[in-house]
């Protein structure tokens, strides 16, 4: 199978990459600057800025299916305008040149973010810059469904895993973590779910996923304190020392946001990780297990695969 990668570079795309070309596809990959993650692959790579329209649909001229994971990711409170273009015209272009191309099928890549505890896509407004962009994207997908594109939605959860060149936020934290930095976590979880596991349910997606629908691609839900007790068991990294109340960091992490960017510092503590926390596990629909097969291996497999791999700083 033709495909397109967009986002190639990213955690997941890189992943979605390299599970594609081990089932034997070919695949162009479209990355923006940063190809690091891409080095040594059999691919076509292509510098791509996907906020342009004509590039985006030359670059997927002959695709047979394309990947749309290329997205900005923002955990600041304050309004970014290319957060913006990015998530939305760049989805916006892709959505257009699939059109164009007479491609069969796109698989678009949101976010469990953009979904209420329901399971519906926020109202329009709701939520921060990057919650808001990633709704309207999704909305735009499903708005062409109506008018004949073939498209399926895929909505990871929080996603952790290997291959995490830039690092991510929780790639980050891992290795505070490991360089014995992190001696407090906050209260809150998420559902972490390996980058591996997401990549291998977008296949499925492209292969035998229902248009027009989303699936919700979970995993196991464990609080920052339980996900850094796992990575301490199974890598010996030092466990933190005591755990932080969500409100009390909640109150400080506007400051710290404005501090970090002042002083140009990793913003971590932010307004937006605070919101992306969860008290308690929210239902999940179980779509992708039924309809995909998609069965998330277990976290502690995740957390030592991912520490070996930082420690090693492999590229590949």
């Amino acid at each position: 199978m033709q495909v397109v990668v967009t986002g190639a570079s990213g955690h997941v795309g890189s992943v979605l990459v390299r599970a594609l070309l081990s089932e034997g596809h070919t695949v162009t990959a479209l990355f923006n600057s940063d190809r690091r993650s891409l080095e040594g692959l059999a691919i076509e790579a292509r510098a791509v800025n996907i906020e342009d329209a004509s590039a985006v649909s030359a670059a997927i001229a002959g695709a047979e299916v394309v990947f749309h994971a290329a997205a900005r990711v923002s955990l600041l409170a304050t309004e970014d305008a290319a957060t913006t273009r990015v998530n939305v015209e760049g989805t916006r272009n892709v959505v257009a040149a699939c059109k164009q191309q007479g491609v069969r099928r796109l698989v678009h890549f949101s976010t469990i973010h953009a979904l209420d505890e329901r399971g519906e896509l926020l109202p329009a407004g709701e939520g921060l810059s990057y919650e808001r962009s990633k709704v309207e994207a999704e909305r735009l997908v499903l708005d062409e469904v109506q008018h004949g594109l073939d498209a399926v939605i895929v909505s990871p959860c929080a996603v952790i895993g290997p291959f995490d060149f830039k690092p991510s936020y929780i790639g980050q934290v891992l290795q505070l973590q490991d360089r014995g930095l992190l001696l407090a976590t906050v209260a809150g979880g998420q559902s972490w779910v390996d980058v591996r596991d997401v990549a291998k349910a977008a296949i499925a997606a492209a292969l035998r996923g229902k248009s027009g629908s989303r699936y919700v691609i979970g995993g196991h839900w464990r609080s920052i304190r339980e996900l850094a007790n796992i990575a301490s068991q199974v890598t010996g990294m030092r466990a933190p020392l005591f755990t932080l109340p969500k409100p009390l960091l909640t109150r400080v992490a506007p400051i710290a946001e404005r501090a970090c960017l002042a002083l140009g510092l990793p913003t971590l503590l932010t307004q937006a990780s605070m919101d992306a926390l969860e008290t308690s596990p929210r239902p999940m629909p179980q779509t992708a297990e039924l309809e995909l097969g998609h069965a998330p291996r277990p976290l502690a497999d995740t957390l030592s695969d991912t520490m070996t791999w930082f420690r090693k700083g492999r590229i590949g």
